[in-house]
């Protein structure tokens, strides 16, 4: 192909996700790749727990493969929140402020998260402001979207 060169370079899986999830998806090429310069790779191994309910909320987590299983604490026992595949992400209010977490995420099997903690969330938005509007902007249509669910009497918590 003499016009080969033209073609764009194969996204990496994390990049990948980043575009496709709804709280990165109004981002520029150049955008994904500067958030994807401030993410952290975590795995965690089936059934090990990635944070538990009450404890401090840090960063968002964006599964890059595998599934997560949100659990909550009920009166004699647990219940089973959300199941998570890749391209979903949860842990959104820990962006805002650090507030105690509102459930257990749970790895259901191996999964690879991209973690995005709230300081460097913060610093993009001093050295990006655009950026971090747009993140801003997605995040609070999120949460939005699931107050006006809550609201309608249809709870269907996929975050946290």
């Amino acid at each position: 192909m003499i016009f080969g060169f033209l073609k764009s370079p194969a996204l990496s899986p994390r990049l990948t996700r980043l575009r496709e999830s709804a709280l990165f998806s109004s981002l520029t090429p150049l955008e994904l790749k500067i958030v994807d310069g401030l993410m952290h790779e975590r795995r965690f191994l089936t059934g090990e727990i990635i944070f538990d309910e009450g404890e401090e909320g840090q960063a968002l987590y964006l599964v890059i493969s595998g599934k997560v299983q949100i659990n909550r604490a009920v009166p004699g026992g647990t219940e089973v929140v959300a199941e998570l595949p890749a391209g979903s992400f949860f842990g959104d209010l820990a962006l805002l402020d650090n507030s105690p977490r509102s459930a257990q995420a749970r790895a259901l099997d191996n999964c690879q998260l991209a973690v995005f903690f709230r300081a460097d969330f913060m610093g993009l938005m001093e050295t990006d402001a655009v950026i971090g509007y747009k993140i801003s902007l997605a995040l609070a249509r999120h949460i939005g979207a699931r107050l006006r669910e809550w609201m309608c009497g249809s709870p269907q918590i996929e975050t946290l």
